[in-house]
């Protein structure tokens, strides 16, 4: 093998800096075309914010998605959900399956703080729809989750109302990646996980994802076709543990589809995560929700429901391609942003960059129409 390099210290730059010097040597994955930024933000009304918490044994964070900028209870958007492998404890989950329909941003989050997220979120809406629970239904809050315990002193209980709140006054088209928000006390193949996000454009369509990457044992790593996780496991000697993470993956797209079709789309969110090497493991909670910005659908039963040609199913191999490149592509960039974190109790986790020798990854994925990432 040729992955030479020694380890080293964590990365001391800025996150975006860290990012720019990082991105020119990301391959490419498939031969589709990426949006502007490579970001689920290409979804045009889509945002995310980050709300990081990097103190000691605190190795956590919140990370929200806002399909669009305007009244997400008043206006609704389309959705449905995937459970690969359901040990996860998100929220929310049942009522999307049932209506088909997202009413509050996406957060992502720890375990532990799944609660606190889910009363933020209450409070948002009621605060923006004061009738929420009394003359007008009540809301639906969704907030994923995945266990960062390893680093982060999750019984410590961290995160507050705030943070969501921060998160969400965060929000921004330019999408940071790594160990940032939800993502930083994440670990993913043994190394530092986090956050991952890309884009790919079909068929007059974009279709972004992100992904908050926390699962899978070294030995299985696969990136970008070459199966590297032998020998990184062999330099770093380490112990073989049961498969006990999780990772949520996060589909938006501009296409004029229903919540049947979505879930056929968040499905093949699968096929990128297999990609790398995961096998959907017993210990992990594996998710994936797809959401389309191309209508919504009222609140108010006065209102006119939407009237809207969806795509012909027939239509849809494209964008089920552009799904699993881009969710790869994610998974790779949020291992290949993250930089290397110490937590609680000394435990260490290395960056994947911090790892290889950039000059040789993979490149054989690359293709022309990989545009440069503005992060």
């Amino acid at each position: 093998m040729r992955w030479t390099r020694k380890l080293t210290a964590s990365n001391h730059h800025t996150q975006k800096a860290h990012q720019v010097s990082r991105a020119s040597h990301l391959p490419h994955i498939g031969q589709l075309p990426s949006g502007a930024r490579n970001a689920i933000s290409d979804v045009a009304g889509v945002s995310v914010g980050h709300c990081t918490l990097a103190d000691g044994p605190v190795q956590t964070g919140v990370t929200v998605v806002f399909p669009h900028t305007g009244n997400l209870f008043a206006e609704r958007v389309p959705a449905a959900s995937v459970v690969l492998n359901g040990f996860g404890k998100s929220v929310g989950l049942v009522q999307v399956e049932e209506l088909g329909l997202l009413e509050t941003p996406i957060a992502l989050t720890n375990t532990f703080s799944v609660a606190t997220v889910v009363q933020a979120q209450i409070r948002q809406c009621i605060a923006a729809n004061p009738e929420t629970g009394r003359s007008l239904p009540t809301v639906n809050p969704l907030v994923f989750e995945c266990n960062d315990g390893y680093l982060n002193d999750i019984q410590q209980l961290a995160i507050t109302e705030q943070h969501y709140q921060q998160a969400c006054a965060a929000a921004q088209a330019d999408v940071a990646q790594g160990s940032v928000g939800a993502g930083r006390g994440m670990s993913s193949f043994g190394l530092k996980g986090g956050i991952g996000t890309a884009s790919r454009c079909c068929a007059g369509y974009t279709v972004g994802t992100l992904v908050l990457a926390n699962y899978g044992q070294l030995r299985q790593l696969i990136l970008a076709g070459e199966a590297l996780g032998s020998h990184l496991a062999e330099r770093l000697s380490q112990k073989e543990e049961p498969e006990k993470g999780s990772i949520i993956l996060l589909v938006a797209t501009d296409a004029p589809l229903d919540a049947r079709q979505l879930r056929r789309l968040a499905l093949r969110a699968g096929v990128g995560l297999a990609r790398t090497g995961s096998v959907f493991g017993h210990g992990s909670g594996d998710i994936a929700l797809a959401f389309s910005t191309a209508y919504t659908v009222p609140q108010d039963p006065l209102q006119p429901m939407p009237a809207v040609s969806m795509l012909h199913d027939a239509n849809l191999d494209e964008l089920f391609q552009a799904v699993a490149d881009s969710t790869e592509q994610a998974i790779v960039n949020a291992l290949w942003y993250a930089c290397s974190v110490t937590g609680r109790d000394g435990h260490q986790r290395y960056a994947l960059a911090d790892l290889l020798p950039t000059p040789h990854l993979p490149s054989h994925h690359t293709h022309k129409h990989e545009n440069p990432d503005l992060h």
